[in-house]
């Protein structure tokens, strides 16, 4: 019996319920100065899709006029901060994850970028502890404290937010620089990996894509510790720095030209592109009789947000979060596991008088309800937005609920709507 476990999740909610957008894919992006990018932004570069967005994650924008912080903008460079970034690999990573998919489907970045930095600067529970050892560096400084003094909280931060509107579909990563003689970086890597996994909520399987640094230079022993990054999880690819050893006059070879960066963004994106497949196919939006009304309705903090934020499939039979495998939707107690400790399940928006917490006991999920005569429609949707059953009729003694033995592992939303009342909550099955 797989165990429930009850997470946060902050969704905007509008009159009735509103998914994610499946079709906007977004990126965690993250690293050191070549994440942050050093090629100077040429004409090209200014001309940018608008289906490529950034959630821009400093805390100033004074280089980009549109930009302030946990606001969707076109991705213009630079992408990072304000604070001497400029082009760099994710540019060219989201441009050409545009071109080579669907035309429903939008793209977003979060990009959050330290120069100098180690990999110890986002590991959440020894941070304070390297920027303390650092302070004699006001340039990384003042870059740490344009994300408010810890950056891996502000990726988390930004990324929560970004999963209002759309699916978090991979990582983009290029650090190491720093950290070249250092034979503890990879497990170090991973476990910041771990921790973005589960801050978000994340399935297990999220693709994490590691750049190679130039392979002549002060750095290039980085690439020694990055080959074994595989070795660390099945979730971890190199991308190849091969070829790539004009670099740009910084007298150490450290930093890649404007030319190498977009030849780098691009074979990031043709990685991610192999490596998640039918994954990046669009979700076609379909309507049921039995959603609730004006189920597409959803508040949008900013007009660059991607259009139909709040398309959802719905299907005759239950679909997983991970396939097309079908799921018996467990509405019976007869189908409820071994006993489990009772766990809330914490609400951003619905709780009323009509609409409760939810809780798992037992391995049941029971929603208190006051219908008195009203309509109800209870539903349980993957993160992706795929409708995974109806559970409207099991209504019985002031409850809705179902059992969780028949769910696969994953992260699921339960939206319930009696009368005009409306919850949206988040679990996740591990």
């Amino acid at each position: 019996m797989k165990v429930l476990h009850l997470g946060f999740a902050a969704l905007m909610v509008s009159a009735a319920f509103a998914a994610p957008d499946p079709n906007f894919h977004i990126y965690l992006a993250f690293g050191q100065s070549n994440m942050e990018g050093q090629g100077d932004i040429g004409q090209q570069d200014k001309s940018v899709d608008e289906r490529f967005q950034l959630l821009w994650s400093a805390d100033a924008g004074s280089c980009n006029q549109n930009a302030s912080k946990g606001k969707w903008i076109k991705a213009v460079p630079p992408l990072a901060h304000c604070q001497g970034a400029k082009l760099g690999p994710a540019d060219y990573f989201g441009r050409t994850m545009v071109e080579k998919t669907d035309p429903q489907i939008k793209v977003g970045i979060i990009s959050v970028a330290v120069a100098g930095c180690s990999i110890k600067l986002f590991d959440k529970d020894n941070y304070k502890s390297y920027v303390s050892s650092q302070q004699g560096q006001s340039w990384m400084i003042q870059r740490i404290n344009t994300y408010g003094g810890n950056p891996y909280g502000r990726l988390i931060e930004m990324a929560k937010k970004a999963q209002e509107d759309g699916v978090i579909k991979g990582i983009i990563f290029h650090q190491g620089e720093t950290d070249a003689g250092d034979g503890n970086w990879p497990p170090a890597v991973k476990k910041v990996y771990d921790n973005i996994i589960k801050d978000l909520g994340l399935d297990s399987d999220i693709p994490f894509l590691a750049g190679e640094v130039l392979r002549s230079g002060v750095s290039s022993g980085a690439n020694n510790n990055i080959a074994k990054l595989p070795q660390q999880s099945k979730n971890f690819y190199v991308v190849s720095s091969e070829g790539f050893n004009q670099a740009l006059g910084d007298g150490q070879n450290v930093h890649f030209t404007s030319q190498e960066y977009r030849d780098f963004g691009k074979r990031y994106a043709e990685k991610m592109i192999e490596v998640l497949g039918d994954q990046l196919d669009p979700v076609v939006e379909s309507s049921s009789s039995a959603e609730p009304e004006s189920s597409s309705a959803v508040e949008s903090s900013s007009s660059a947000e991607p259009e139909s934020s709040s398309a959802v499939e719905s299907s005759s039979s239950a679909v997983t979060p991970e396939s097309s495998a079908t799921v018996v939707p467990p509405s019976s107690s007869s189908e409820v596991g071994p006993a489990s400790s009772t766990t809330a399940i914490d609400i951003v928006t619905g709780i009323s008088s009509r609409i409760g917490k939810a809780s798992v006991n037992a391995g049941r999920v029971s929603v208190p309800v006051q219908v008195n005569g009203t309509k109800v429609v209870a539903k349980v949707y993957s993160m992706l937005g795929k409708e995974v059953f109806d559970f409207s009729n099991s209504y019985s003694n002031g409850t809705l609920g179902f059992g969780t033995s028949g769910l696969p592992q994953g992260s699921y939303m339960l939206s319930i709507q009696v009368g005009s009342e409306h919850s949206v909550q988040k679990m996740q099955i591990k």
